[in-house]
């Protein structure tokens, strides 16, 4: 109910799995209570015998704004009528996402295609939550989302805009004799555009990427966490010796191991950074699980 209207719906439980399989398919299922919620949680999530609902709603709103959002199908459908076809249709949500994918991609069943995405696949994150280690404690979520689109052989697999959560596992304050503030992140998991949640982290290619990154935004060797960078990026500062990285703050995630998903296949830009040519996977590195994301140089 809260990714098809945004919130919880009240009432009995039957009147609200009534409304679901009306707003979606326009019937009623039979079957017990909880096939029936089964039935409607494989349509929405799951990509078996076809692709999800949100899987489709994704690859719709990418092709028309190169970025997907969190908002609730409702929602993003009535966006996209409005911005593709210029009112609100009526109908089944199915219907009306048939409709916007034959106009967006010029047939109603999305261009889908298995593809596999290499380990150390590497992902460019911006900070959705401002890390200050003032502010946090162990266990306090993380929200980031992806920054840039990330194709494997010209399928799109990671879209601009989708979210993360990471959780702080380490927090260390600024202390005397030198001893600088220390915040410790799990990147744990990152949606994928077919709403599978790859495990990703911080690793080896990782650290190199954000590296370069500082470097190239003229920030010093000397400015660089052994995890991370500090300095200068997207305008991320730390201040004395507190770690404070505000709210888009740039960085690199990398896939811990080699996953299946599904994907789009297109031709756009097909010069992204990050794709990869999936037979070809980067060099195993010897990158622990070390999640030490940002600490600052001693």
């Amino acid at each position: 109910e809260q990714d098809t209207y945004g919130r919880e719906q009240t009432g009995a439980l039957i009147d609200r799995i009534n409304r679901l399989e009306r707003d979606y398919d326009g019937k009623h299922r039979g079957g017990s209570l909880m096939a029936r919620i089964d039935a409607i949680y494989e349509e929405v999530y799951t990509n078996s015998a076809s692709p999800s609902v949100l899987m489709d709603l994704n690859a719709i709103e990418w092709n028309i704004n190169h970025e997907t959002s969190m908002r609730s199908v409702q929602d993003r459908v009535g966006a996209l009528e409005t911005s593709l076809l210029g009112k609100n249709s009526e109908g089944t949500f199915k219907k009306r996402i048939a409709a916007l994918s034959t106009a967006s991609f010029g047939r109603a069943e999305i261009p889908v295609t298995p593809v596999t995405v290499p380990a150390d696949t590497l992902i460019k994150v911006a900070l959705v939550t401002p890390v200050n280690a003032k502010d946090l404690k162990v266990g306090d979520t993380i929200e980031y989302q992806v920054a840039d689109d990330v194709f494997v052989n010209d399928v799109l697999v990671f879209t601009k805009g989708s979210r993360g959560e990471g959780t702080v596992t380490k927090v260390r304050q600024a202390r005397n004799f030198g001893r600088n503030a220390q915040v410790e992140i799990d990147f744990k998991e990152t949606k994928a555009l077919d709403g599978t949640y790859v495990t990703t982290f911080i690793g080896e290619e990782s650290k190199k990427e954000m590296t370069h990154l500082a470097m190239a935004a003229g920030a010093s060797l000397a400015g660089i966490a052994v995890l991370g960078p500090i300095g200068v990026v997207a305008g991320a500062f730390v201040h004395g010796k507190n770690v404070d990285l505000p709210a888009g703050t740039e960085l690199y995630i990398q896939t811990q191991h080699e996953t299946t998903l599904f994907g789009v296949q297109t031709t756009y830009d097909s010069a992204a950074p990050f794709q990869r040519d999936a037979e070809t996977p980067a060099a195993k590195t010897d990158s622990t699980n070390d999640q030490s994301v940002y600490h600052d140089a001693a």
